[in-house]
């Protein structure tokens, strides 16, 4: 697929955050049907939530309008901005016309038949309140635990994106976004996709980092959304277990201490200090110690994204963790 972008659409083209992208990439992954080795950590230890999630709420509905590879667009409206709430979303989610959730249930149940007893709730008049009620539940028992440190791992994603963009241009922002994506000249490259060229004639494109879509790549084209890529958010298989790990740094632990190592060795991406207390759950003192430590012993270093200071590990600090064995 050959997508046609201006400069217009390049000056449109923006980043954001979607709660609700996450909570049903996250049901795909826990229903079998997008398992990864480096969603592992989260899949095991999210696997006594979900079975009592699944006696308290009818996920059987949701997941009747995830058939493999499709979605019904209003499960996820648009998110406004990286800070899009999942109250937001859900309010989105409840305010759909029915005639318009009906009309994507169709398109849905067609791709995969479904149960009498799913089939009625789904064409009831009730349809969008009875799904947003579902996604609120899923949300509480699913994600509410984990989002400081899912929504730490997206905005570090964009804070990099972020990064590239304004020191580097538009080329060096998408370049590593996904093996499948490849930027031009004048336009972007999917290898596989089986949609017809498109011209976004100034409308640009919304780009969405995600956990739970990893290591896929996902493309949005159909006209109830602007023009979306959501691709796999840097980092996810070592952000996932770097807090598990600190404990366990082995010899990294032994000489520098197990907190120290936890922050050297999640230090592999770029971070601020905020986005290391959400993945690590230790606290902003406790950090700003650690890094200082870090950055006097030349292991790590900073530099500046907008208003953001991001710290990341040096090569001294890559050949540290190498020869302790810590990755």
């Amino acid at each position: 697929m050959r997508i046609e972008a201006s400069g217009a659409d390049v000056t449109a083209s923006r980043f954001a955050i979607s709660p609700l992208w996450e909570l049903t990439g996250a049901l795909r992954v826990l229903t079998g049907e997008r398992p990864h080795q480096a969603l592992r950590p989260w899949l095991l230890r999210t696997q006594d939530r979900y079975r009592r999630l699944m006696r308290t709420a009818d996920l059987e509905v949701v997941n009747a309008l995830q058939p493999p590879n499709w979605a019904a667009d209003f499960l996820t409206p648009v998110p406004a901005s990286a800070s899009t709430t999942i109250e937001e979303q859900l309010a989105l989610v409840r305010a759909t016309p029915v005639a318009e959730a009906h009309t994507q249930v169709a398109d849905m149940l067609a791709r995969r038949p479904v149960a009498p007893r799913v089939e009625r709730i789904l064409t009831g008049e009730d349809v969008t309140g009875y799904i947003a009620d579902v996604l609120a539940a899923a949300w509480d028992e699913l994600l509410t635990p984990e989002w400081p440190t899912l929504r730490a791992i997206l905005e570090r994603d964009l804070v990099y994106r972020a990064g590239q963009l304004i020191s580097r241009g538009w080329a060096a922002a998408l370049a590593g976004l996904h093996h499948r994506l490849s930027w031009r000249q004048d336009h972007i490259e999917l290898a596989g996709f089986p949609y017809e060229d498109l011209v976004l004639g100034g409308r640009g494109l919304l780009f969405m980092p995600s956990v739970f879509i990893w290591p896929g790549l996902a493309a949005h084209m159909d006209p109830a959304w602007p023009p979306a890529l959501i691709y796999p958010a840097r980092g996810v298989s070592a952000l996932w277990v770097c807090a598990a790990r600190g404990s366990e740094a082995g010899a990294l632990g032994k000489l520098i201490g197990a907190s120290r190592a936890a922050v050297l060795l999640a230090l592999e991406e770029p971070a601020s200090t905020t986005q290391l207390a959400a993945i690590l759950g230790q606290s902003l003192g406790g950090l700003g110690g650690h890094l200082a430590v870090l950055r006097q012993s030349g292991l790590a270093t900073t530099a500046r994204s907008g208003r953001a200071v991001l710290y990341s590990r040096t090569p001294v600090g890559d050949a540290l963790v190498a020869a302790t064995g810590a990755e």
